[in-house]
């Protein structure tokens, strides 16, 4: 088993090169990059100022010798795969680039949203598997009951509901009209100036309703998904010839019954890992959250490509380590499982 993970382990930088070889390739094939926003926005510059100029033969703004400069500062001065090989030379050193809209190292810029990220996926991952797991044990042991039939109703209610709607409804009431909580952001604007318990506080207050819609889409599947093996398991030869056998059946329940139906819980976990950053750049935007996904998204609509390539990088380091981690959960469940 130490051998398969190792593979693992190393399969992982030649999968990094593939995945951001392809997305580099495709920030230079695509058209509306960088340079070519950049020659339109000081075409209109000067066609707003009443200026004209530029290349012989060409309704230019620019002289070449400015065009090149540009392509310079952007990085399209250089062949494709040398653009890409300085990339990685940089990447292996610590630095991602520098961002075309802010003017600042993406290092900085993703330091600065990774917290808010981390903070909204930690405790979404705590608190959704903190319930979900206990309440589907108690739905398949209380099956076709009213605790059960009464949790199935919210749940699927919550599920049906998609999260930034759910978040626009609840600013509008709890926000706008009954001022309970704040209209967005993080924190409040004098949060520096608090005390360590008003600063507790005031993210809590800030992270209520954002953290009910993160939470809303996740309750169904994996309550669900918890109550259903464990009911299957209940069900099986071996947990009925324990009881038979005179294993009490809480003891049938949580020892055999429990342990098996938690095997499909560890193999989707690793890929909720992803949530520490990517979070739902709706639901960001909604809340007004300075995040790691709500940063994705807007780079790619800003052609903010050193951002792009940083966000896919971090993104696809952590899906891979999510599946380790997932295999590594369903060997420790389940010691039936050798891996090779």
């Amino acid at each position: 088993m130490r051998d398969y993970f190792i593979r693992r382990l190393l399969l992982i930088p030649p999968t990094l090169f593939g995945v951001t070889l392809i997305v580099f390739l495709i920030t230079r094939a695509v058209p509306g990059g960088p340079l070519e926003r950049a020659l339109m926005e000081m075409r209109q510059l000067y066609a707003a100022s009443g200026r004209s100029g530029g290349m012989a033969g060409q309704n230019m703004a620019l002289s070449e010798e400015q065009i090149n400069q540009l392509k310079a500062y952007y990085g399209f001065d250089k062949p494709v795969l040398v653009s890409y090989a300085h990339w990685v030379g940089n990447v292996l050193t610590g630095d991602l680039g520098k961002s075309y809209r802010y003017n600042e190292p993406v290092t900085a810029i993703i330091r600065e949203r990774m917290p808010v990220s981390i903070f909204y996926g930690v405790v979404t991952l705590i608190i959704t598997y903190g319930v979900c797991i206990p309440l589907g044990v108690l739905k398949a042991l209380k099956h076709r009951t009213v605790i059960d039939n009464a949790t199935s109703v919210l749940i699927f209610v919550g599920y049906a509901i998609p999260g930034y709607v759910l978040g626009a409804l609840l600013l509008l009431f709890f926000s706008a009209r009954l001022e309970w909580f704040p209209m967005g952001g993080f924190t409040s604007f004098d949060f520096v100036d608090m005390s360590p318990w008003e600063k507790v506080k005031d993210i809590i207050h800030h992270a209520i309703l954002p953290l009910t819609c993160y939470l809303v889409g996740s309750f169904a599947m994996t309550t669900l998904l918890m109550k259903n093996h464990l009911m299957d398991n209940l069900a099986a030869d071996y947990v009925r010839t324990a009881i038979a056998k005179g294993v009490p059946f809480r003891d049938a329940v949580i020892r055999h019954a429990l342990r098996n139906s938690l095997i499909p819980i560890a193999t989707t976990f690793g890929q909720n890992i992803t949530l520490l950053v990517s979070g739902s750049f709706l639901i960001e935007t909604i809340f007004d959250i300075n995040g790691f996904g709500l940063l994705g998204i807007t780079s790619i609509l800003d052609r903010d490509y050193p951002i792009v390539m940083g966000v896919i990088l971090i993104g696809s380091l952590l899906l891979m380590l999510g599946n380790i981690l997932s295999d590594v959960l369903v060997a420790l469940i389940d010691p039936r499982i050798r891996f090779k």
